[in-house]
């Protein structure tokens, strides 16, 4: 179990081990690093950052385990991701703490929508499993769907349990092993998750967490001979450089990246709703979520009356520690990610965008903690860097448009395509316009995400899909086995 278990200061959390092979166990190098607490601005915890050589031990581990774990029947992995469940219902609120302390979510966020993604997620891995069809006849001809191998898994820090479980569970369904490398900035969920699935008895060696920073540890997954996919949530810098680091062993790599992501509120939608709508989605989880509607597309002629909505909610948005009841908005991540934001609110306001509500510094009262002000622009260019880039704060650029073409234009300009945001009292209409938008994800009149379905991006936000059948998808190579059944004669 975690424990607090640092002589000066009983409230830290120390955990210096990786698990590898069934076992927790000491790095083959020791090198520590601090965990800060976003909210507090201090060292909460510890962990040990791994090494090519530690990358080695988990990959030989898991190459081991792949013999046999791949031929496990299809009722044998549900039966352990159902194990799976049952421990995690029980730890479930311990997640939700871990995270509401590394990433600074607050209580009811980190409860109902991060941790609660965990059991979402292995829940529908299990249920696409139940009727996944691995084999087909074309022919004479059997089409096999096989476990692809070893997978390196590397996951983000803003939704860590959701991008771990998301690519954890449909690799287990799939008959692969892994070795997980969960962001060094929120490790202790990723760590309380490896000790769900001993628990569950999931056999030694399918799954193994190593943790690391990318130089030591995403390199050497990305670019191990032995791992036959990578599946990587991040930045699509980061993603550019995962890709490189695997193309000379042609190894499979699965990507889900950064977005910029457009809501076209059309004249005829209901604005009170949908710009207070979007603007809250927007600053949920303190704006760090890739698919978060950043780009607020209104008639040109309704600039203020947007402008003027999403301020309100802006100012009426409680910012303050995860810990206090009622708050909505914690801080974000690290005193890199706020710097970088308040770079980016203070590029708006050079570059000449309306600054509506909010801006640079702390929220009044808050003089400690990486907080940020909810801020929303108005009268914003499309050419504009907060038009261009991905902020990974609660920031809201509102982008005027002169008719319905000129709003799908102003959508579509951007490199990213991971989701998009259309509202409107017609729903043909709607469906329309969705139909235009070169994203991976639409989501329309407000309707929520669908476990079942897919999530992924087209452009630079990414390739590949998760979620449900469609991430069971990723961790398979396709055979074919000609002649399999000979042709009946005449």
């Amino acid at each position: 179990m975690i424990r607090a278990s640092f002589e000066k200061d009983p409230r830290m959390l120390e955990k210096l081990q990786f698990y590898i092979d069934g076992k927790w166990v000491d790095p083959v190098e020791p090198r520590t690093h601090d965990v800060i607490n976003p909210a507090s601005e201090e060292v909460y915890g510890r962990i040990s950052l791994g090494s090519a050589a530690d990358v080695d031990k988990a990959v030989a581990a898991a190459k081991r385990a792949f013999e046999s774990y791949s031929q496990t029947t299809r009722e044998e992995r549900m039966a352990l991701l159902q194990s799976i469940l049952d421990v995690y219902a029980r730890r479930h609120d311990e997640v939700a703490e871990a995270i509401m302390d590394e990433m600074g979510a607050p209580w009811g966020l980190a409860r109902n929508a991060q941790a609660a993604s965990g059991t979402q997620h292995i829940k529908a891995a299990l249920k696409a499993l139940e009727t996944y069809e691995f084999e087909e006849r074309i022919g004479t001809t059997l089409v096999a769907r096989e476990a692809i191998g070893v997978c390196g898994l590397i996951t983000p820090w803003n939704w860590p349990m959701n991008q771990i479980s998301v690519k954890v569970a449909p690799a287990l369904a799939a008959g692969c092993t892994m070795v997980l490398k969960p962001s060094e900035i929120a490790p202790f969920d990723a760590m309380i998750f490896a000790e769900i699935l001993d628990e569950a008895g999931v056999p030694a060696g399918v799954f193994n967490l190593i943790n690391g920073d990318g130089p030591g540890v995403g390199t050497s997954l990305s670019g191990h001979p032995d791992i036959a996919m990578i599946s990587f949530t991040g930045s699509t810098r980061a993603g550019v450089l995962v890709a490189q680091n695997a193309a000379p062993s042609v190894k499979r790599v699965a990507q889900e990246l950064g977005g910029k992501s457009a809501n076209i509120l059309l004249d005829d939608a209901d604005f009170d709703k949908a710009v207070a709508s979007g603007a809250g989605d927007m600053f949920q989880n303190t704006g760090q979520s890739c698919d978060a509607p950043s780009r607020m597309l209104v008639p040109r002629e309704r600039m203020d009356e947007a402008a003027a909505i999403a301020a309100k909610v802006a100012v009426g948005t409680k910012v303050g520690n995860p810990r206090e009841k009622g708050v909505e908005v914690g801080p974000v991540v690290s005193a890199l990610q706020w710097q970088k934001i308040q770079d980016l609110i203070q590029k708006g306001i050079d570059e000449g965008a309306t600054l509506a509500a909010g801006g640079t510094g702390r929220p009044d009262g808050l003089e400690k903690g990486y907080y940020v002000k909810p801020t929303v622009f108005a009268n914003v260019r499309n050419d504009m860097t907060i038009g261009r880039e991905e902020i990974f704060g609660p920031v809201l650029s509102i982008i005027p448009y002169d008719d319905e073409d000129d709003a799908i234009r102003i959508a579509n300009d951007t490199p990213y395509g991971l989701s998009g945001y259309v509202s409107s009292s017609d729903l043909e209409r709607a469906r329309r316009v969705a139909s235009k938008m070169r994203t991976g994800m639409v989501h329309i009149n407000g309707a929520w995400l669908d476990s079942a379905a897919p999530f992924g991006g087209f452009k630079q936000s990414g390739n590949g899909r998760e979620w449900g059948a469609f991430g069971i998808d990723e961790f398979l190579e396709v055979k074919s086995i000609y002649g399999y059944e000979t042709r009946k004669k005449k």
